[in-house]
Formats: structure tokens, C-alpha cells, sequence
């Protein structure tokens, strides 16, 4: 096979030969690879770049089957399953093109594992512990831009051919990928690449502590994490470093502090109006109803929502909006998934669906979650909107 020397390291560690296979999530010769390498007979134990949650996933594929909306917009992990889905969607269409499913290589390390009866470890840091650090090391505007861009990548992106993804393998374009990452978003990259190089080389090391442990691992990584993790073998992380790269951050107060702010400011403009005179106040309170309830609305209608979930979209996002711990979104998602209950075919072809734009309003649970990032959109651009125009009144 081609260059396999830029996508297959090893290093000693405590006695034992630690072989890193770098992979490209949607390639078939990823896959061939990693069967080339497993057939050898020369390896006593398999990693691979997976969590505990993505593994039982990977294995059963039931994520969307068992997923209960109610709850998840409840609990305001709405935003966070919009990132997975538009994740989802955007591997599914590099997917389709090149033939291969996503993580076929990681699938095939663990069948191979089975049939030579090898120990197979996950070694990959838990997902819902890399996106809540990241959603929190990240300001509003990057989140946004980090979202717009996947959003754009989904519908907007370009051809992507099988020699693309096979060249992303070569060391020198990895390189330039990912200083390219960390100039526009910084946090992000090192959330998401420089972290899980850390903890994946400390819990290959763990592996290699113990007498009786490993003494030829196999370990599966995405070819980009090659980059990071052969110079952490030499400066290997500490035992407490491991423990807080594990931890879940607690919640923001920026986010917090800000919305009510702005809740209070727009407050405060509806008490300067009235101190002027009875009318005016009413008018900037009606304007704050039409502008921020209408474009939350308009958003819902734009995403097929029932017409009550378009009603609850004008009477909430004027109230939410003054509310940082509820949005406009969430509440209209919550409607429309009690008034239209997703059928469970939409459930079982929500993985085919993500993938085909014309399809998103079509699936039942995929509509629900359009209507909350549109009905939170509108809400957004309303509040700007309104507010602005209301300053304006007073004091332009």
C-alpha cells in the first residue's frame, strides 16, 4: 500500500511497541489497512478512536431510534444534537460518495478483534465531555460562525473525491490543516485535536504499565491526530492532567450575565418610554411583541411548523427573550413534538435522511429540530432588531 510509512508510526513505551494506523473516517483503503495490519498476527491487544457512548452506537447503530426529543429540547441539549446532526449529515454525504460508511475502519478493527479473540480497548475521551469543554471555550460569535460553517459545508460543499480524503493521510498537508484550525479558531482546536492527543497517548500508556499488559498494541486514530500524539509519547501526560481533561466544565456564566442584561436593558427602554408618555411606552412594548414574536414565527412557518407551533413562536420568543434560561426555540420544539409525534419510520430512516436535503423537512424528528434552530434564529434577529429600533426611538 501507498505511503503507508506517513500513516503508520510506532514508539516504545515501558517495554511495549505501541503501532499507530492513521485512518480517514470514510476510506476504503483506511479499511483495507487496518485488516492488513490486523492479519499480521503480530499485535496482542487493538485500540481504536472511539468513547463508550460512540461504541455501543458504532455496534448498534440505535442513537436516533432510542432518542427521546421531549426531553432532549427539555434539557436544553437542543443545540448540542443540532451539531451531531449537521456532523451526521455532512460524514453521511462524504459517505455516500466514496462508498464507505463512517467509521468502516473502526468497525472493521473491532470485527477483527473478535475473529482473533483480542482484547479491544476504546480509548477516545467521552464525546459528551469534548463538545460541553468546547461549547464553553468558545464565545457566542465563534459558536456561531463554527455552526454556520457546518451548516454551509451540508448544503454548499464542494465535490469531494476519494483522492481528497486519501491525500488528507500525508503529513505535510495534515500539518497546514490543522495551523490553519488554530489560526480562525483556536479554543476549538484545542478542544477537540490537542486534548484528545493527550488523553489517547495517557490511556495507550496506562495500557503498557502493568507487567502483564500489552506488549504489541494496534491502535486506530484519524490520520490527523498523528500530528499531536507522537511528540505527547515524549512528554507523556501526568496522571492529574488525565483526570481534568476528563472533567465536564461547569456551566458558563458569560452566556448567563449577558442575557440578562439585555433582558433588563429592554426592560429599563420600556420604563424610559412610559416616563415619557403612556404611549409611547405601549407602542415600544408592541413593537418588541410584532418584531421579536413575528420573525420567530416566520421561522417556525419557514421550517412546516403546525400552525399552533407558529402561535407559540409569536407569544414566546417576546417572553424568552427577556429569559436566559428558556428560548424561543425550545419552547416551539416542545410543542411541535407533542402535537406531531415523529413516526417511527422517521426514527429508523433519520440516518439516510440527514444526508439528503430534501428530505429534512419530509422526516418527521428532522423538522422538529429544524423548527427549533429556526424559531430560535428568528427569535435572535429579532431581539437585535427590535432592541435597536427601540433605542433608536428614544434617543435617535
Amino acid at each position: 500500500m501507498e505511503a503507508t510509512q506517513d500513516i503508520v508510526k510506532t514508539v516504545q513505551v515501558n517495554g511495549a511497541a505501541i503501532t499507530l494506523v492513521g485512518t480517514a473516517h470514510v476510506s476504503q483503503k483506511s479499511v483495507d489497512l487496518v485488516e492488513e495490519k490486523i492479519r499480521t498476527g503480530e499485535y496482542d491487544r487493538i485500540a481504536v478512536e472511539l468513547c463508550p457512548p460512540r461504541y455501543q452506537n458504532l455496534m448498534q447503530k440505535s442513537m436516533w431510534k432510542n432518542l427521546n426529543i421531549y426531553q432532549v429540547l427539555r434539557q436544553g441539549k437542543g443545540s448540542l444534537l443540532l451539531v451531531n446532526l449537521a456532523l451526521s449529515a455532512y460524514q453521511k454525504r462524504l459517505a455516500d460518495k466514496i462508498g464507505v460508511e463512517p467509521g468502516q475502519e473502526m468497525m472493521k478493527a473491532i470485527e477483527l478483534a473478535r475473529e482473533y479473540k483480542l482484547p479491544l480497548e476504546v480509548i477516545d475521551r467521552d464525546i459528551t465531555t469534548t463538545l460541553q469543554r468546547m461549547y464553553q471555550g468558545v464565545s457566542f460569535w465563534q459558536k456561531l460562525k463554527l455552526f454556520s460553517s457546518l451548516i454551509a459545508s451540508i448544503f454548499i460543499g464542494e465535490e469531494v473525491t476519494e483522492q481528497q480524503i486519501e491525500d488528507l493521510k500525508e503529513g505535510d498537508m495534515l500539518h497546514s490543516l490543522v495551523e490553519e484550525f488554530e489560526e480562525v479558531l483556536p479554543s476549538v482546536k484545542k478542544v477537540l485535536i490537542d486534548e484528545r492527543d493527550q488523553f489517547m497517548v495517557g490511556k495507550l500508556i496506562e495500557m503498557t504499565k502493568s507487567p502483564e499488559g500489552p506488549k504489541n498494541i494496534l491502535a486506530m486514530v484519524g490520520a490527523g491526530h498523528l500530528v499531536g500524539m507522537l511528540p505527547a509519547f515524549e512528554n507523556p501526560p501526568t496522571q492529574e492532567s488525565l483526570e481534568e481533561l476528563d472533567q465536564k466544565p461547569p456551566p458558563g456564566k458569560t452566556g448567563y450575565y449577558v442575557g440578562w442584561g439585555i433582558g433588563l436593558f429592554i426592560l429599563s427602554m420600556f420604563g424610559v418610554g412610559y416616563l415619557r408618555s403612556p404611549e409611547m411606552g405601549t407602542q415600544l412594548v408592541l413593537q418588541w411583541i410584532v418584531l421579536n414574536g413575528g420573525l420567530s414565527a416566520l421561522g417556525a412557518a419557514l421550517a412546516f411548523a403546525h400552525p399552533v407551533s407558529v402561535l407559540s413562536a409569536f407569544l414566546a420568543a417576546p417572553l424568552t427573550s427577556l429569559n436566559p434560561t428558556i428560548g424561543a426555540g425550545m419552547v416551539v420544539g416542545i410543542v411541535e413534538s407533542y402535537l406531531r409525534k415523529p413516526k417511527v419510520a422517521d426514527f429508523e430512516s433519520m440516518r439516510e435522511d440527514i444526508a439528503h436535503f430534501s428530505m429534512w423537512w419530509k422526516n418527521g424528528v428532522i423538522r422538529i429540530f429544524l423548527i427549533f434552530l429556526f424559531a430560535s434564529i428568528g427569535s435572535i434577529i429579532g431581539t437585535f432588531v427590535a432592541g435597536f429600533s427601540i433605542v433608536y426611538q428614544l434617543f435617535g
